[in-house]
């Protein structure tokens, strides 16, 4: 059987521009793409430790700009993992990122919900390490 994975997620933006800030000075996230494709443009964005990347795609007609910031209906949508939990979380928060509850100690690592700066839900992740 062939090998696949998920490589790109399309994330439905308001604004390229503001996007690209929030994703590369808030989160840490390094820009892997700005192309121009006439009146779009193709726009990557990754976390620095790899993994899926995001295509930032600005709506673009009154239906997709209903669903930026709400891509799941309000469930954590994106899951960011990280191997310093509290040295991401403390950045995060001196860039003025909202989390909406204290991190917490769960069975399976340290978490703590944020969102972006249109609203979708994320969680900052540090796994548990197994033994």
């Amino acid at each position: 059987m062939s090998q696949q994975r998920i490589n790109t997620i399309a994330l439905v933006v308001a604004d390229y521009d503001d996007a690209i800030e929030f994703y590369t000075q808030y989160l840490g996230f390094k820009l892997v793409e700005d192309t121009p494709q006439g009146h779009k443009r193709w726009v990557v964005v990754a976390p620095p430790g790899g993994g899926a990347q995001l295509l930032l795609a600005q709506a673009s007609n009154d239906i997709q700009r209903q669903f930026v910031g709400d891509q799941t209906g309000g469930r954590v949508f994106l899951f960011l993992e990280t191997d310093d939990f509290w040295a991401d979380y403390e950045r995060m928060k001196a860039k003025g990122v909202a989390f909406s509850e204290t991190p917490r100690e769960e069975p399976y690592g340290t978490v703590a919900v944020f969102e972006d700066l249109y609203g979708n839900r994320w969680d900052l992740l540090q796994p548990t390490q197994a033994d």
